[in-house]
Order: structure tokens, then sequence, then C-alpha cells
């Protein structure tokens, strides 16, 4: 009964064959929750494959059925050893975007593991089917070595509607907040920094998605007879943009800029440094809020984007003043920002800058959350990673990106520690979806550490003496 041993037996779960075997089965199930008519196999996804995972951990589930009608359901699972015992809630989604084997190269489907040296293609393989079966692979690992007791006390919460935006998941928490509470939330989603450093990250940016709209008359007219004479609804959503993003990506609303980055964050971010694989396009120089580091721009602050700008008829443009115009943007934020006064903030700058006549509506809105890398919880995280792989692994105070963290970090109210098994190029979303081998034999090791250091606790937790 030894760490070494728990360790062990989790890369063997890998090189085996029974990752391969469990993922394979689990990918050939079509968990498209952007598809209406995937309900059934949402469900049957949580019956066949989680739930029995599940009772070889010696933990009870039950089917939760979302309070979003049409939306798929939750498993909640529970493994309770001792009332003073520490209690990690494990968090995974089994639904995975549309599959669009159209997309994929020859030779690939989407639901069918394919290998091709370090890669495993299929979807779903790398986000999340792929990370949440090596997390219960790890703790069925470590309670085997430990002679069928984890150590500590286990909740699961498997989701099916992530790639849809999570539905009915903070409604469903808040009501079941007590049932669902922890210490800590130990997850795997998302991507590493790189494929060879294991990473560690305390929450997400936040986003709220915005439409900018002109409607200015109906029907479009000669740009040759009126042009001079009519307003052009592109040029004034164009520069009514500008006011908003300059041509250099700084923000220009003060209400919309991100607060000072704290010093427990810069330090966590002073040696990451984004992108640089084969894969990752060049970072453009000058693009940005000036004075801050790569990491700090994308990590540590805020960013304005344009993700749509539409009027006319771009596929076919004719000599005519179009009528409307349209642009879809998105705030990412960090804590701290006023996210929720985002229409008010926008409307009162865009009216103070002559244009009265945009209209300005908020479509969606994401919470942002970080947990400070000098929490307790971060620090035993780290210990128990590098006493795994003998490296130390990036801290990310935050992703760039956004999940729906501030579901456990505010609603239920626990640390969260992301440990994810993925990386950059893993086509997360896009055809050719795939995991490495290489890492997913790492990232076993790190949960079987992570999970077995839980147990050797007892009734202590991080930052607080036992009881």
């Amino acid at each position: 009964m030894t760490r070494g041993r728990a360790v062990e037996q989790a890369a063997a779960y890998v090189e085996s064959g029974a990752f391969r075997a469990d993922l394979a089965r689990r990918v050939a199930l079509r968990t498209e929750s952007q598809d209406p008519g995937s309900l059934p196999v949402l469900h049957r996804y949580l019956t066949d494959e989680i739930a029995p995972a599940l009772d070889r951990l010696g933990a009870r589930s039950a089917i939760v059925e979302n309070p979003v009608s049409g939306a798929g359901p939750f498993l909640i699972g529970h493994g309770h050893e001792d009332d003073s015992l520490p209690t990690v809630l494990v968090y995974g989604h089994g639904d995975v975007v549309l599959g669009q084997p159209e997309r994929w190269r020859a030779g690939l489907s989407p639901w069918e593991i394919v290998v091709d040296g370090d890669r495993w293609y299929g979807r779903g393989t790398a986000d999340n089917k792929g990370q949440h079966t090596l997390n219960l692979a790890a703790l069925e690992q470590v309670r085997s070595a430990r002679g069928g007791r984890l150590g500590f006390n286990l909740k699961v919460l498997v989701e099916t509607g992530e790639e849809a935006g999570s539905p009915g998941l903070r409604e469903m928490c808040a009501e079941r907040a007590d049932e669902l509470a922890a210490d800590l939330l130990l997850a795997s989603d998302g991507p590493r920094l790189a494929a060879e450093r294991p990473t560690v990250f305390l929450g997400s940016r936040g986003q709220v998605g915005f439409d900018l709209d002109l409607d200015l008359r109906e029907g479009s007219y000669h740009s040759g007879n009126w042009g001079g004479l009519l307003r052009n609804p592109a040029t004034v959503l164009a520069n009514a943009i500008a006011t908003l993003v300059d041509g250099r990506g700084v923000i220009q609303v003060p209400g919309l800029r991100a607060p000072s980055i704290p010093d427990a964050v810069r330090s966590a971010l002073a040696d990451i440094s984004p992108g640089g694989g084969p894969d990752d396009p060049d970072i453009d120089g000058g693009w940005g809020e000036p004075g801050l580091t790569p990491a700090e721009r994308v990590l540590g602050s805020n960013t304005l984007e344009v993700l749509t700008l539409f009027a006319g008829t771009p596929q076919a443009p004719v000599n005519a003043i179009p009528p409307t115009a349209r642009a879809h943007c998105q705030l990412r934020f960090v804590v701290g920002t006023p996210w929720r006064e985002l229409e008010q903030i926008v409307r009162k700058h865009l009216d103070a800058h002559g244009y009265p006549m945009v209209g300005v509506r908020v479509t969606s809105t994401m919470a942002a959350t970080r947990l400070s890398p000098d929490d307790p919880w971060v620090q035993w995280a780290l210990a128990s990673i590098e006493r795994t792989t003998g490296n130390a692994a990036a801290v990310l105070p935050n992703l760039g990106g956004s999940l729906p963290n501030d579901v456990f970090a505010d609603v239920i109210g626990m640390p969260t520690v992301w440990v994810p098994h993925s990386y950059p190029a893993c086509a997360q979303h896009g055809p050719d979806e795939h995991l490495l081998a290489s890492l997913s034999r790492e990232a076993a090791r790190i949960m079987a550490g992570l999970f077995w250091d839980l147990g050797e606790l007892g009734p202590t937790r991080p930052g607080r003496p036992g009881t």
C-alpha cells in the first residue's frame, strides 16, 4: 500500500489498453449536446458509462434531470468514508460539440478511436471524455492500492450540456449546494500551457457577449445617387466601435478596462509564455494593452473583441448604401471588472461620443473566477505534482477562455484547482480532435498522486489545523 504503487497502476491503465477500450466505448456514443435529438444518448452516457465507474469506486449515484426543459441530465455521485475526512468534488462533462465528420481528414471519424503514433483521434478524446476517464481511473487505482478505501470523501458531478453553455447547471447547483459542498473542486478540462508542461489553473476569465446594431432606414439606396446625402450605417458603426477599442486592440472605455494585476498573479505569470507550439499562430507585436507581457495580456487583463461585423451583402456587393449594420462583440474579463453593468457602461460611452443611434444589447454572460496562487490548496497541489513528475507545474491564475467555474467557486463556494490533460494543438471543437497517449500516461500518474496525497491528509486541510 504505497503511493508509488498507485501511481504506477494508473500509468499501467493507459499502457495496457484498458484506457483505450474505455475511451473507445465513450467516444462511440454521439453525445452532441448541440443536437436537440441527443437527449437519449446523453442519458445513456451517464447510466451506461459513468454510473458503473462510480459503482467500482463504492460510490452511489443518481441521475438528476435538468431544470431547463430539453437540456441534458446530470449525474451526482457520493462516496462517503468519514465525516472527519476531507471531501473533494470531481467534475466532468460527457457531452461533445457536433462531430462534423465531413471536415475530418480521410481515414478519421469523430466516433471512432484512430491511433496515429502518439495521437489518438476522436471527438471527446481531449474534451472531455478522455480527461474525466483518466480521473475516474486514477481514483479506482488509488482505492485499489489502499485496499478498498480512498482516505477521503468523494463527490462526483458529471453534466451533459457544457458544450451548449451548461444550461441548468447554475440552478441545479444552487438548489443542491449543500449536497455538492466540498473542501475542494479537483477537475480537469481545457489544455495545458504546453504538452510537455504539467499545468494547474485556478479559474477562468469571464465573458460578456453583446450586439451593436444600427437600423437607419428601409431598403438600400444607390451609392452614386445618394452617397454623401445618406448616413452609411456601416461607416457609423465602424467608427462607434473604434471608440470602444482602438486599432491596436486597446480598450478605450475606462469601465471595461481590467483592474491592476495582483502581485501574486503577476508573480505566477512571470514564467508563462503563451504560444510557441508548432500549430500556434505568431503573436502580433504592438497589439493589446501596452506595458504588459503576453501572458499578462491574455491571462491577467481584459480584451474586447469584434467577432462579427456585417452590413450589406458581403458575398455579392452591390452599388448601394445598406440600411443596417450589425456587430457582435465580446469582452473577456478578469475578476474585479464591473461586467454586470456592461450594457449601461457602453450605452453611456456611445452617447457621450455622439452615437446614440447605435443600439446595445447583452446576449450572454459568464462570471470571472480566480483563486489566488498563494492559496494553501494550490501549494498542496503543486507539491504533489512535482513529487510525481519531478517538474514544477505552470500555474495559471485563470484561463484566458471561460468555463462554468463560477458555479463551483461562487454558487457552491469552494476553492477550485483544475489540472488539464489536453494541450493547445489538440483541435478541441474542430475536426481531427485528439489526445496524446504520452500526455495521458503522465496525467494518469499525476491524478493518482493527487488523490493519494488527498487521502494522506486525514482530518487536516491545507491552511487550517485538523479537528
